[in-house]
């Protein structure tokens, strides 16, 4: 199975949120650190849909796994 390498700005886009490089760094400045003990699909400023979006790619080992991963990743640093 061959992994795609989506970027953040796909992924931004797929949930709903706007994807230029100023608004993804606003929305990680605005949402970081995020605790430790809340898994990102747990985090209060996601909806529903976005919350189902993200746990169902980490679950499913699905092509926007790593990004997903990535944007955690980043959502964890202070």
């Amino acid at each position: 199975m061959e992994h795609v390498n989506h970027p953040f700005s796909e992924l931004f886009e797929q949930l709903g949120l706007p994807a230029d490089s100023a608004s993804i760094q606003a929305f990680i400045e605005t949402h970081s650190p995020l605790p430790e003990k809340t898994a990102l699909a747990d985090a209060p400023f996601w909806n529903a849909g976005q919350a189902a979006f993200l746990r169902n790619a980490w679950e499913e080992d699905a092509d926007w796994a790593e990004t997903v991963d990535q944007l955690n990743i980043a959502l964890r640093k202070s």
